[in-house]
């Protein structure tokens, strides 16, 4: 071994060495601020999203390489978790079961220090949160080409919860088998989605394959994991959780495919300096309605970045719709916006300001 490899080496384990300390340092503030929230009787109240939204933020403006914004991002949010979990405890409910892209999306978005459990239905994680089983809960609410996740916006109706995060990831495809080629694979599990998502994929590469639809991609890896000459169609974390091998990566048509989820929690969220404002309302029936109801938003120059109608389920052919703005309804324009939308509306739910998922 040369000189230099090993003064380079020394050097590694001498910063090592203060990263470590630097770690427990955070970790010891950590500490002191549960002990100044208990003072004052805040039990619950021990994550705040604005707050590491803006932390998260702050250390990707700092970040001059050569690590990548999302490697930053991965490191503080592991180091984040970890030092909240010595405050309290942060039980997440995310729709499962183990290894969905639900489950990958909480840990993107709370760490790996939580205490998360797997719900079978998004009904199930709104009342898990509801009552206080769980802090928080992940659900899905977008796929950038299937679109619109209906049971998410109904529940919105039935539930008080707000939104308190948002979190985007990319959905990457891959199939996995107890076999050791794809050439043995006689039938395939997948959620029917997926199936769409990698339709001209397979039409090459397994077109004799029986297709057999699951009611999740976690689902489909369990079964496969059981049977012989079986595959799944199913995420990487699927693949660890369920002991299968890799056979083919990235195998989605569209490498663009991304699905947006959504955090639940019961608490109001502060302005993080980069949030969005999502409500639900109704219109009269009357001649130009909804454009009286959106009007405002061009009057306050305040951007809609999604509009979605849903059938209302009371009268037939009336419709809701779910408007996702920028903004905090703290900002004044919003604000506006919102008391002369209120006026508009026949029906007006706030469903919650939060931080906009973050750049990697």
């Amino acid at each position: 071994m040369s000189e230099d490899i090993k003064k380079i080496r020394q050097k590694i384990d001498s910063l090592d060495n203060d990263i470590l300390d630097l770690f427990n340092q955070r970790a010891h503030q950590a500490v002191l601020i549960a002990k100044e929230k208990n003072k004052s009787k805040e039990l619950d109240n021990f994550y705040n999203p604005e707050r590491e939204a803006q932390v998260i933020r702050r250390i990707q403006e700092l970040n001059k390489g050569p690590l990548s914004n999302e490697s930053v991002l991965k490191l503080f949010r592991e180091v984040m978790s970890a030092c909240l979990s010595l405050e309290a405890p942060l039980k997440v409910s995310y729709l499962g079961p183990e290894g969905t892209y639900t489950q990958l999306a909480a840990k993107n978005h709370f760490g790996s220090s939580i205490l998360s459990v797997p719900h079978l239905s998004v009904e199930e994680v709104f009342s898990s949160v509801e009552k206080r089983d769980s802090h928080y809960g992940v659900v899905p609410v977008e796929n950038s080409t299937q679109g619109i996740v209906a049971s998410t916006l109904d529940m919105f109706m039935k539930s008080s919860l707000k939104i308190s995060g948002e979190i985007e990831i990319l959905i990457n495809h891959n199939v996995l088998s107890n076999s050791k080629s794809l050439d043995s694979i006689e039938k395939i599990y997948a959620h029917p989605q997926s199936f769409s998502q990698c339709k001209n994929w397979l039409e090459k590469n397994l077109p004799k394959c029986e297709k057999i639809n699951s009611l999740s991609n976690a689902e489909a890896a369990l079964i496969a994991s059981k049977e012989k000459n079986s595959g799944a169609i199913a995420s990487s974390v699927a693949a660890d959780i369920y002991k299968l091998d890799i056979l083919s990566e990235n195998i989605e048509d569209n490498h663009n495919n991304s699905t947006r989820f959504l955090v639940i929690g019961e608490r109001d969220t502060d302005p993080s300096g980069n949030d969005k404002t999502s409500i639900i309302v109704s219109t009269k029936n009357d001649s130009g309605a909804l454009y009286s109801l959106l009007e405002p938003l061009s009057k306050h120059n305040v951007s809609m970045t999604r509009i979605e109608s849903r059938p209302s389920k009371h009268n037939n052919w009336e419709y809701i719709f779910y408007l996702d703005l920028n903004g905090h309804i703290k900002d004044s324009s919003l604000k506006k916006v919102n008391d002369e939308i209120k006026k508009e509306a026949s029906l007006y739910r706030f469903l919650g300001s939060y931080p906009a998922a973050l750049n990697k």
